[in-house]
């Protein structure tokens, strides 16, 4: 038996384990959203700049990449959010044609709220898993994520 039929199986079985990892998130993040008020995209675009934001605030780009959608979809959400009075956007001192947005302190007393519920969720989704299996999974899906996109580019140019 050959080598890529071997693997036939075991890939299949990784690309539906993920396919179910993500439906389930996808699930997780709507309850969230709902929590908040919000939609699930709007979630994750808080989630993004929480964790983007080292202090000085994170450009619509940094945050369009991070969850690879499309700057404008970022900017119009943003805009929703910011009148929530969760996200203040404020021009760049670098450069005053491009916002910086910020979490306001409602928003983080919100994720503060629900950070209680956060730890017990992530308790049960990675149960027996302690934090070098959690760094060990992390590198290979990082690769397995960077493949992907190598994989994906040269799909679309017609090289496989």
């Amino acid at each position: 038996m050959a080598q890529e039929e071997q693997l036939d199986r075991p890939v299949r079985d990784f690309i539906w384990n993920i396919v179910e990892i993500h439906s389930q998130l996808e699930e997780i993040h709507k309850s969230w959203a709902q929590l908040l008020g919000i939609t699930e995209p709007q979630w994750l675009i808080v989630m993004a700049i929480d964790e983007l934001d080292e202090g000085r605030g994170v450009s619509g780009i940094a945050v369009a990449n991070k969850l690879r959608i499309h700057p404008a979809f970022v900017t119009n959400q943003t805009k929703k959010l910011e009148s929530m009075e969760l996200l203040a956007r404020e021009p760049s001192p670098d450069d005053a044609r491009f916002v910086q947005m910020s979490l306001t302190q409602k928003a983080r007393a919100e994720i503060t709220k629900l950070s209680i519920k956060k730890q017990a969720l992530n308790s049960t989704m990675f149960e027996g898993l302690d934090g070098a299996s959690l760094e060990y999974l992390n590198k290979r899906l990082a690769s397995i994520a960077k493949n992907s996109r190598l994989a994906s580019q040269k799909l679309s140019i017609g090289v496989l």
